[in-house]
């Protein structure tokens, strides 16, 4: 829902600027009107500002979105991932230590990453369900 009302702001937002960018012209020239030069500015930050604002609630509604790769989905489940990652068994494995012998997805790379001692080569173990098998084997 943040996502769509900020869209409606930034439009909101782009229409108060457009408005804002016709009432300055009246005011700058020789004879122009320094109030609305003054009102024109005015109603110009405010476009810029419900823009902002906008902008900072996609951001909001972007960052509140649950992880679909997230430890909730699989461990809900009861059932660990066939062929997942050795430490945590939860997602499935993106890199493989050589030293230690280890299929580690992204978030347990960071807490095993050593330069000096490991090695690491990408994974060949992917993660497989029952139904994606036997969608294979045809039955």
């Amino acid at each position: 829902m943040q996502s769509k009302t900020g869209t409606w702001m930034i439009a909101l937002g782009a229409v108060i600027v457009f408005m804002a960018l016709c009432v300055l012209p009246a005011g700058l020239g020789e004879n122009g009107d320094k109030n609305l030069l003054g009102g024109g500015a005015a109603i110009f930050s405010l476009g810029i500002l419900t823009i902002a604002s906008g902008i900072y609630l996609k951001a909001i509604a972007l960052q509140s979105k649950p992880n679909s790769k997230s430890a909730g989905g699989n461990a809900s489940s009861g059932r660990a991932v066939r062929g997942a990652c050795d430490r945590c068994q939860i997602d499935a494995p993106v890199i493989q230590c050589k030293v230690h012998q280890q299929h580690l997805c992204g978030t347990c790379l960071g807490e095993h990453y050593d330069f000096r001692s490991c090695v690491y080569a990408p994974s060949t173990r992917r993660a497989s369900s029952v139904k994606s098998k036997a969608a294979r084997t045809g039955k």
